[in-house]
């Protein structure tokens, strides 16, 4: 379910991606309605880019990111499995470890928990 992102959508994408001037994907045209797509797609060089990238969030960002995952307003149906990997460790690290089950079993149902 895409999304308009808010400014604290925003805030997070340009502290993840300080380069992104606009919020266009330049292969589809369309404006980003998720964070960690075009984060990992666009912007990151390769999976450790990515993780050093999303290591760069607070436990607040990533408690964000698990709301919207859970919700299934946040997209990672286009992340590669490294990057949903590293972005679960952080979680399961940071935020607790069910919350990376959650964030796991949104990936693996669809890209969406179950409510």
């Amino acid at each position: 379910m895409p999304r308009e992102l808010d400014e604290r959508d925003i805030a997070i994408l340009k502290k993840l991606a300080p380069e992104c001037g606009d919020l266009t994907c330049s292969g589809s045209g369309h404006l980003f309605h998720s964070i960690l797509p075009p984060v990992s797609n666009h912007f990151s060089g390769d999976g450790a880019d990515f993780a050093r990238r999303i290591g760069l969030l607070n436990t607040e960002e990533l408690e964000y990111l698990c709301r919207v995952i859970e919700d299934g307003t946040e997209s990672m149906g286009c992340l590669p499995v490294e990057d949903i990997e590293a972005f679960v460790a952080l979680v399961h690290d940071r935020v607790s470890p069910e919350a990376a089950q959650k964030v796991t079993r949104a990936y693996e149902s669809g890209y969406e928990c179950e409510r």
